[in-house]
């Protein structure tokens, strides 16, 4: 894959190959075939929708305009807000509904490896769960990180891989949506300062994680090269 960033706004980038979408299809396969179907949700959003939602931190970084109309507007910073919103709103009386998602973020924090301006979310969300769920999304979370690593060749070793991918059951959440401020995390240790790929938990009106495919594809590059 080759990626190109000299013509490009500091923290995106230009990608020519496949490699990206391979994993993509990878991990709706598997959404798929675990029974969610997909969602699809504009970029432009009302800024309201996530204050006092995505943390101190984030609305520091989010980017917000006014339309012609003076209302005030964000590129999605992150998108279980949006979930929740639906999950008070229109979809108020389903139960269990399970939904998946690709979407693109935007957040205007300081660009270094595995971490973008512009970056790819795969996010995973049960609205208005009857039961508990925690043990089967962190499973599934598990599971779409596995699929997209596979293949990676001969060489691979799943064992070493997984002394890497560490998952905590009861991590403390940025997002201030999450019952309690907890959920859970996986992190991949060779990815340096930007090790997480996975964050979910618990939120009013729902429960979901969101994996980041821009880390995956750091993640995949390191295997490779740990390959050779």
């Amino acid at each position: 894959m080759i990626q190109i960033k000299d013509t490009c706004y500091k923290g995106t980038r230009i990608l020519i190959g496949d490699n990206k979408r391979n994993v993509i299809n990878k991990l709706i396969d598997t959404a798929i075939s675990n029974g969610y179907e997909e969602i699809q949700m504009p970029i432009i959003q009302h800024a309201e929708y996530f204050e006092d939602k995505v943390g101190q931190e984030n609305n520091n970084m989010m980017y917000n305009f006014t339309d012609r109309g003076n209302r005030n507007l964000c590129l999605a910073p992150e998108y279980t807000a949006i979930i929740q919103a639906l999950s008070n709103g229109i979809f108020k009386y389903e139960k269990d509904m399970k939904l998946f998602y690709v979407q693109e973020c935007f957040r205007g924090e300081k660009p270094q490896a595995g971490r973008y301006r512009q970056f790819t979310q795969f996010g995973i969300e049960i609205i208005n769960p009857t039961r508990d769920y925690s043990n089967e999304l962190v499973k599934l979370a598990r599971s779409l990180i596995m699929r997209s690593i596979t293949p990676l060749g001969k060489k691979y070793n799943e064992d070493v891989f997984l002394n890497d991918l560490k998952i905590n059951t009861d991590a403390t959440r940025g997002l201030d949506y999450y019952l309690g401020g907890k959920g859970f995390e996986i992190a991949y240790e060779k990815l340096g300062a930007q090790k997480q790929i996975c964050g979910g938990g618990e939120y009013e009106g729902g429960v979901g994680f969101a994996l980041g495919v821009d880390r995956l594809l750091e993640m995949i590059n390191i295997i490779n090269t740990d390959q050779l």
